[in-house]
Order: structure tokens, then C-alpha cells, then sequence
């Protein structure tokens, strides 16, 4: 057969002489003549189709790089490609990716991981001796003094150790084991490990999984693949998003007659919906904890990202502790970090840890072997994780660089929150509660009936069709609410507050450009009164769109004849002066009302 096809091959230019002075042509006929006699044979069944794969497998969605994320890749491609669109480039909103973003690496984290990887940096005067003690401890912790060694399963010792001390100082003294803690593959991989442990039984005794609705889609993904019972609890969107017990008790009672709740899932601050929950809610949810017997998993990634004024972050660790013995002595709870968020934005290193505490002795070793099936997390994701639980303190060298980049990026981050907030509350069918914490506005859009029809003729979700749209007019990739669950009749998308305000121009709204936008040169300006073509909303963000000319008679000076798609040109801001952050209410007002106008 092979030589059939070698022939085949040879006979592509039948007047060309072949190696041993024949033509080609004559060639392609033995290679026929060959392949006659032994015809080939009929490609066998696949063993693996979407009917024989593991059906569990198949159930797993993932809206962060769902469809929506599909379509943006396919969009790059396109532009690259030199095809023509109204910007040029995406804009990636939809995953909490910092450094993607534009957020500067905290030098202090990095340099100690530059000597890490590359020890002979520590011999160079270019970097600080807090950073090379660190650098030498934890190397010095690791097989071959290396990072490229395995560790064991459960973390570098001293690691383990530094985690235990930084829980100990966040919760003002209460106690924590290194023993309990966890090294892991960012926060996913704990959370997916505590699962798979947790799921047993089968039809009415199979495991039911708390978890809260909007969620992050890790939840029902792995519980999908387990093939465990989602039981889902609503938060009230009505009041900031907030955790009422009622509600849980609601969802646990109804769980019941189809499945065995066993574990309750609370993100706090809350992704996607930015809420930071109160000590009083969270003894509330301890107490129904205890009382229903439910082991508690804390998502507690976003525990530095705390914004309001008027919140603060409370670990359930430190809280079930104060509650007295009864509760600290009983409920187990698992709790998780990450060198992903906060302020370090480090999502590329996949560093983690879970705390696993009141843990059945023997479930224990059950637990080590489980994690020792994928040998250990990657030791470089260890490291990172121990820097930001070790960071430098007051008197040493690098303190006051540390917190000063600490600081700014925690600032920065509040602003752009508050101006998420703000800004998304002046377009019209668009509804932002106030963002407490995390990194995400999950605001609430508004859509008509015939919209809804429109998305269900092209068989979409509603929002999931005004997020496409986005997509392709303006190159914002953003994820629709129906991804992370919302109650029904309602929607939403989740949006990246990191994006902001980097320039709302740079997200599709200035120097992208949109469809249907007037170029036209400088007017005249003159003072005058608000043009009626300029819509209100628009003008309250505006406020502080003044020329200087007009800032004593508090008369704003702009075109009487300025439309809407000149407001978001690219040309608008040189022309007219305009923050660039008002572009943002240009495109969600532009794109709503083209939307909305459209399926009316």
C-alpha cells in the first residue's frame, strides 16, 4: 500500500520521466493496479464520539471562555487577517486577568522570584537582602535547592508554615495549623479537590452542592463533571446582592426531597456580583451551617479587594472561631486563596492554598492521597503564593516600595469600581448595584419583549444576544448572566471593572471606533444651553465637561448640533474635550438604544 501511494505520488506530471527512465504516467497505472488488488479498507469507527464520551464531561459549561470568548478568538483572527471591523482590536473583559489588563507585577513578588528561578542572581548588589532571604528560604526548602524539584503533594513545608503564620496575623490571633494547610494549583484546584471528596451516594442520597446564584462558573462546572446535585440559592439583587438565610433555608428544604445536601458554597467578596458580606450575615450563615450539618467551602479570593467604606472583609475562619467552641470545634470548613487577584494580579503562576479545618482524622490521609495522585502544584505557584503571604514588613528594605505599589493598585482598582458603577447607572436600561468589592459589575440590563424574541429566533439567551452585539460592533468581549445564573426573567453580563478607566476610548468607545459614527471637523463652540441631541444621562456624567470659559456661569460649552455617535467618534475627545471616560456611556447608550430601538 505504501508503495501504491509512493507511486500515486510520483504520477503527478505524467510526461516528466521517472527514476528509472519511465514516464509517470506509467507509474500512476501500476500504482492503480496495485491498489485494485488490494483495495483499501473502510476507515473504522471512532472510539471516542460525542455519544460514547464520559456524558458528565459533556455537561461542564464554562461561560468565562464560553461561546462569547469563542467568537472573540474567531474576531482576532479576522483582524489579523486585514478584514475590516469598526475597531481594531478585542478587548478581553470577560476573564479577571490584572496583568492582561495593564496592572503592573509588584516588583518585591518578582524579584524574589527572579532569584528563585535563577540563583546566581543572588550574588548581584541589584537586589534587595530582604528578597534574597526569602529567595534562599524557600530554595532551601526544595530537593536540589531548586524549583524545578517536585515537592510533596501537600506543599513546601516552609511555605505551609508562612501560609499559617499570615492566617493567624489576618485573623488577629486565632490559631492556624500548617498541618491544615493546602498548597494548590491556584484556588480552582482546591475547590475541585474538596468536591471530589466530598460527592458520594446515588438517586435521593447523592450529594446536593449549595451554591449561590450568580456564581462562578467553576461551581456548576465541577459539579457537572462529578455528576453531584446543584441546589442553587438566590441572592437578593434587590438589596446589593446580599445572603439571606431564609433563602437558604428555602433551597435546602426543597433540595431535600431529591438529593442530600451536604456542602454549602459561599463566594465572599462575591464574583460576579461584587458584594461584601457583613460579620452578622456570615454568623448567620455558620449558625444554618451547624444547624443543617453542611460542610461550609469559603471562596475568599477576593479578600483584599474591599472598596466601600462601609465594609470590611471577615474571614469565615476567624468568625466561626469567635463564635466559641461549639461552632469551631464542629463545623468543618475549607477556605481558599489565590496569588491571582487581589493585588498581586499573578494569575499566570497558579498559586493557591486551601485551609481545611475540623477535618475527620482519616478523611485526612484520604485527602493527601487524592492530592498526591498529581504529585504536587507547580513549586514555582508555591513560591509566589508564600511572598504574598510573607511580604516585606515596616524596617525592612523594601517596605516602603512594597507598599506604595500595594496601595496604588488597591486605589486604583476602588476608582475604577466607583466609576464603573457610576458610569453604568447613567445609561438608560442598564441597572449597576454598588460594587463593594472583587474586580466585576454584574449590572442588570433591561430588554424588551421583541428583544427576547430576537435572541430566541437566532436560538440565543437575550443577553447573551445583546453581548454578541457588543462584541461585534464594538470589540468588547464581555459574559452574558445567563452563564453564571440569574432568576428568571431577569438580565445581566459581567463586566471587568480592571478595564476601567484604561481609556474607555481603548475598549471600542474612542480610539476603536464604533458603526454608524459621524466624522465631522470642530465646530465653534459657544456657550450655550444643553442641546437637546446630547441626552441627559449623557450630560449628568458630564459635570465636569466644562471649557474654562463657562466654569463661572456653569453653562457647559458644546455643540447644540453634537449627536450621540459624534459624542463616541474617535475624533470627540480632540474635538470636544471630552474625559475619556464619558466614552463609555456613548457605546452602552449608542448600542442599548440601537438595540433596544431595533427589537421594539
Amino acid at each position: 500500500m505504501q508503495r501504491a501511494a509512493a507511486l500515486v505520488r510520483r504520477g503527478c506530471c505524467p510526461r516528466t520521466p521517472g527514476p528509472w527512465g519511465r514516464s509517470q504516467s506509467s507509474a500512476a497505472a501500476e500504482a492503480s493496479a496495485v491498489l485494485k488488488v488490494r483495495p483499501e479498507r473502510s476507515r473504522r469507527e471512532r472510539i471516542l464520539t460525542l455519544e460514547s464520551m464520559n456524558p458528565q464531561v459533556k455537561a461542564v459549561e464554562y461561560a468565562v471562555r464560553g461561546p462569547i470568548v469563542l467568537k472573540a478568538g474567531e474576531i482576532e483572527l479576522e483582524l489579523q487577517r486585514g478584514i475590516k471591523k469598526p475597531f481594531t482590536e478585542v478587548i478581553r473583559a470577560n476573564i479577571g486577568d490584572a496583568q492582561a489588563m495593564g496592572q503592573q507585577p509588584i516588583t518585591f513578588l518578582r524579584q524574589v522570584m527572579a532569584l528563585c528561578t535563577y540563583p546566581n542572581l543572588l550574588d548581584s548588589p541589584s537586589f534587595p537582602e530582604d528578597a534574597k532571604k526569602r529567595a534562599r528560604r524557600i530554595l532551601q526548602a526544595c530537593g536540589g535547592n531548586s524549583l524545578g524539584s517536585y515537592s510533596a503533594s501537600q506543599g513546601v513545608n516552609c511555605i505551609r508554615e508562612d501560609v499559617a503564620a499570615y492566617i493567624t496575623r489576618r485573623d488577629g490571633g486565632v490559631p492556624a495549623d500548617p498541618d491544615n494547610i493546602y498548597l494548590t494549583t491556584g484556588a480552582s484546584d482546591g475547590i475541585s479537590t474538596i468536591l471530589k471528596i466530598l460527592v458520594s451516594g446515588g438517586g435521593k442520597s447523592r450529594t446536593g452542592v449549595m451554591i449561590p446564584i450568580p456564581q462562578y462558573p467553576l461551581y456548576s462546572a465541577v459539579i457537572s463533571e462529578l455528576d453531584a446535585i446543584q441546589v442553587n440559592y438566590y441572592l437578593d439583587e434587590d438589596n446589593c446582592w446580599a445572603l439571606n438565610v431564609n433563602e437558604l433555608r428555602r433551597a435546602v428544604q426543597e433540595a431535600k426531597d431529591h438529593c442530600d445536601p451536604k456542602v454549602l458554597c459561599i463566594i465572599n467578596p462575591g464574583n460576579p456580583t461584587g458584594q461584601v458580606q457583613s460579620r452578622k450575615c456570615i454568623e448567620d450563615v455558620i449558625h444554618f451551617a451547624w444547624e443543617e450539618k453542611l460542610f461550609l467551602l469559603a471562596d475568599e479570593v477576593y479578600q483584599d479587594n474591599v472598596y466601600s467604606p462601609d465594609c470590611r472583609f471577615h474571614s469565615f475562619k476567624k468568625v466561626l472561631y469567635e463564635m466559641g467552641p461549639e461552632y469551631s470545634s464542629n463545623v468543618e470548613l475549607a477556605s481558599f486563596h489565590s496569588t491571582s487577584k487581589g493585588y498581586m494580579g499573578e494569575c499566570g503562576y497558579r498559586g493557591g492554598y486551601m485551609e481545611v479545618i475540623n477535618l475527620h482524622p482519616e478523611i485526612k490521609g484520604q485527602l493527601v492521597k487524592l492530592l498526591s495522585v498529581r504529585l504536587c502544584p507547580p513549586v514555582s505557584g508555591q513560591a509566589a503564593m508564600d511572598i504574598v503571604v510573607n511580604p516585606p514588613v515596616p524596617g525592612e528594605e523594601s517596605f516602603e516600595q512594597f507598599h506604595r505599589e500595594k496601595e496604588s493598585v488597591l486605589g486604583n482598582l476602588a476608582k475604577k469600581a466607583k466609576l464603573t458603577e457610576d458610569l453604568f447607572n447613567q445609561v438608560p436600561g442598564i441597572h449597576c448595584n454598588p460594587l463593594q468589592g472583587a474586580m466585576y459589575a454584574f449590572p442588570r440590563i433591561f430588554i424588551p419583549s421583541k428583544a427576547v424574541e430576537a435572541a430566541q429566533a437566532h436560538k440565543m439567551a437575550p443577553d447573551m444576544f445583546y453581548c454578541m452585539k457588543l462584541l461585534e460592533e464594538t470589540g468588547i468581549c464581555v459574559v452574558p448572566g445567563s452563564g453564571f445564573g440569574q432568576r428568571e426573567g431577569t438580565y445581566h453580563f459581567r463586566y471587568l471593572c480592571l478595564s476601567a478607566p484604561r481609556g474607555w476610548n481603548q475598549l471600542g468607545l474612542g480610539k476603536l471606533g464604533l458603526p454608524r459614527v459621524e466624522h465631522r471637523p470642530a465646530p465653534e463652540l459657544e456657550m450655550c444651553a444643553a442641546p437637546p441631541a446630547l441626552p441627559t444621562p449623557v450630560l449628568s456624567c458630564c459635570r465636569t465637561w466644562l471649557r474654562p470659559g463657562c466654569r463661572d456661569s456653569g453653562t457647559r460649552c458644546v455643540d447644540p448640533k453634537m449627536t450621540l455617535t459624534a459624542l463616541v467618534s474617535p475624533s470627540a475627545a480632540s474635538i470636544y474635550g471630552i474625559p475619556s471616560e464619558v466614552f463609555l456611556v456613548g457605546c452602552f447608550l449608542l448600542i442599548s438604544l440601537s438595540f433596544f430601538n431595533s427589537t421594539q
